[in-house]
């Protein structure tokens, strides 16, 4: 499929699924990461929703389809290598499945840490 002279494809040169970075259009919080594979990202394009590859069931999903927490497209850039996608959203409700806006809630380094000091 082509778009916007851009033939998808060449997208998924290097793999089958390739990264989608969600950022909030509004503040560009990163939201969370999904892959997609060409018919996700053809349906992202068509219907203006996020669309995804879910690696665990094995099936395409569109994200908030049974939450409600849906994800409108904004814009889509895609990186250097034309390999990940940064994905800007105006985003309904909570992007993860958690419950928490975003899926990066958790924190597993900070350099002020104590632990650090020493190194």
């Amino acid at each position: 499929m082509e778009y916007n002279g851009i033939e998808l494809k060449e997208f998924f040169k290097k793999s089958e699924l390739i990264p989608a970075i969600i950022q909030d259009v509004q503040n560009n919080e990163i939201l969370m990461l999904a892959y997609m594979n060409e018919e996700s990202l053809s349906l992202t394009l068509k219907t203006g929703y996020t669309w995804f590859w879910s690696r665990s069931r094995q099936e395409l999903w569109n994200k908030g389809a049974h939450s409600g927490h849906t994800q409108k497209v904004v814009n889509i850039l895609y990186d250097c290598d034309e390999d990940t996608l940064l994905v800007k959203v105006v985003q309904n409700g909570a992007a993860c499945h958690t419950g928490n806006r975003s899926c990066f809630y958790r924190e597993l380094y900070n350099g002020s840490n104590k632990e650090n000091e020493n190194e």
